[in-house]
């Protein structure tokens, strides 16, 4: 579905990235992960059309990314970027809705962005103004226009998304991904997308591409991307592996002193 092959792009003699080389399947789910700066967004942009590379290529749907007309390529990809200014009065369901537009009008698609709401666990919000929601609202308003987006695709669709979980909590980002989960699994879709927490890519994607300096680190399953030797390399931090109790997917823990237990030492009278 997917085919990058040595992709590469520099801003005045700095390369952000730089021969990054992987491929994805129908019904895979690739988490990007890395520290701040490694490149992620970067070749988000680059995947989506946003960015012309420098070198390299890509394929989507065995036909080169600049051989697709926008308009067509819509149908079949939808991205959800890191962040979606608007300030216009909006409602939810109106922004969803545009999600439709790539696709004849429908006399359907109202109710197609109603389900797109409910299905992201956002439909009490239909009515509400885009301006006057949280960021966590926000996001997954912009998930369920993806959505929409993709809603009535012949064959799997794909999505890009960037940290869609950042302004969530706990319960909307286990929903989230595990909603993602069910595309790939139940559609055939495919799914690349950026995350911070490596636990939450530990624990839901069939392959992390771990990067480094806009380079790849690795492309593995998690439990072989995630090593303690490969997260020290990449964040510089020092990780004890564990299994989850219920999946036996990988789990990170920071090595941490527990500072509570030291007594502190009051400071010399003057």
């Amino acid at each position: 579905m997917l085919t990058v092959t040595n992709l590469g792009v520099s801003v005045r003699g700095r390369a952000l990235v730089r021969g990054v080389s992987f491929g994805l399947a129908p019904g895979e789910l690739l988490a990007v992960c890395g520290p701040n700066g490694a490149g992620k967004s970067t070749l988000l942009k680059l995947i989506s059309g946003e960015r012309r590379p420098t070198t390299g290529e890509i394929v989507l749907f065995d036909r080169a990314l600049t051989a697709w007309r926008p308009r067509e390529l819509a149908q079949r990809r939808a991205v959800v970027p890191q962040s979606s200014p608007c300030d216009f009065p909006f409602c939810a369901w109106e922004v969803v809705m545009l999600g439709r537009t790539p696709h004849p009008s429908s006399a359907r698609d109202r109710d197609i962005a109603l389900d797109a709401l409910d299905a992201v666990g956002a439909s009490h919000l239909a009515e509400r103004l885009l301006p006057q929601l949280s960021g966590g609202e926000r996001q997954r308003v912009a998930l369920a226009r993806a959505f929409a987006q993709l809603h009535g695709v012949q064959g799997p669709g794909l999505l890009l998304l960037d940290e869609p979980t950042a302004a969530l909590d706990l319960q909307h980002q286990e929903s989230v991904l595990s909603l993602l989960r069910r595309r790939c699994d139940e559609r055939g879709d495919a799914v690349l997308i950026i995350l911070h927490d490596l636990n939450l890519a530990g624990a839901w994607a069939d392959r992390a591409l771990l990067m480094m300096e806009g380079q790849t680190l690795a492309d593995a399953p998690p439990e072989e991307a995630f090593t303690p030797a490969l997260i020290h390399r990449a964040y510089g931090v020092t990780v004890r592996t564990l299994r989850h109790p219920d999946t036996g997917r990988p789990l990170l823990v920071p090595a941490r002193a527990d500072t509570r237990t030291q007594t502190l030492t009051p400071p010399p009278k003057p």
